[in-house]
């Protein structure tokens, strides 16, 4: 009897309203991807439709030619951006990912209240505001502008994100975990390093990746800081070039071919955003995979 219950039960037809359900939010996910993801492909695909053509050996190779003169490229920026992205990474991923496992592990108290506090109103504000305040403390103090601002200002820019991502996906990790390593007599600080942290390695990364993304196109504090070169640079205490820069410097200009060139300049930069942000996830992925 029991087998025929269960039987019967199986092959009960699934009503109609149910099914209409299904199908409607089903149709609904699908709406929300496309709605999603339709700016971004509209904006990518523009981005080629005006800049492709103006891109070239000599653009990629080139630094800027004179007001003027047809050519040239933006070499020196793309360079000044990566020195720029790259010491704002070693001095905001440290200190993110460490303010992270802080709140996650040892932040229940008045200090980790504060600190969350502090990073979330980070999130929301302007990156001018954090430009002037990267010339304040950098530029006013080396009495010149340099790469190293334009670094200071992005990591500031980068901790927040970095922080309250880290502490989220600490946080998801099942406590049974952290219980297991300290029955075997873990300490609690290796527990956090080599199998907390080890555990929402991914959803760590995917953090750090948010944050680069969202401060390599950023221009505002680099104006204030880096504040711009036309030749080429690769010392971190004096004016830098960097592609937001340029492009800003371009897109207003009376002059076509830099406007040209402006957005061959956008549509780099978005390239260069995507192939890093890949290039760290598989790198990742392969390490974790590894590991296991």
């Amino acid at each position: 009897m029991a087998n025929a219950i269960s039987t019967d039960f199986g092959a009960a037809p699934i009503s109609l309203w149910r099914r209409g359900k299904d199908v409607g939010v089903t149709i609904a996910a699908v709406a929300a991807v496309i709605l999603v993801l339709a700016p971004l492909g509209a904006i990518f695909a523009y981005l080629v439709y005006k800049g492709i053509g103006s891109i070239n050996w000599a653009f990629l190779t080139q630094t800027p030619k004179p007001v003027g003169e047809a050519g040239g490229g933006m070499a020196n920026a793309i360079a000044g951006s990566v020195l720029i992205l790259c010491l704002g990474s070693v001095l905001g991923v440290p200190m993110g990912i460490g303010a992270g496992i802080y709140l996650a592990e040892y932040g229940r108290n008045r200090l980790g209240n504060f600190i969350r506090f502090t990073a979330d109103v980070l999130n929301g504000v302007p990156s001018i505001i954090v430009g002037i305040v990267a010339y304040g403390l950098v530029v006013l103090t080396q009495k010149h502008f340099s790469a190293l601002a334009g670094g200071v200002a992005l990591a500031i820019m980068m901790i927040p994100t970095i922080t309250r991502t880290t502490e989220e996906m600490l946080l998801l990790v099942p406590s049974q975990v952290r219980e297991a390593a300290y029955g075997l007599g873990v300490s609690r600080w290796r527990t956090t390093l080599s199998i907390t942290l080890r555990t929402a390695t991914s959803g760590v990364i995917t953090g750090v990746m948010l944050a680069f993304a969202r401060v390599a196109g950023e221009t505002a504090p680099l104006l204030f800081t880096a504040f711009g070169n036309q030749f080429w640079n690769w010392r971190v205490n004096q004016p830098t070039a960097a592609l937001p820069l340029q492009i800003f410097t371009y897109a207003i200009s009376p002059f076509d071919e830099w406007h040209r060139q402006a957005w061959a300049g956008a549509l780099i930069l978005i390239i260069l955003i995507v192939v890093s942000v890949s290039a760290v996830r598989i790198a990742a992925s392969r390490g974790m995979m590894k590991g296991n």
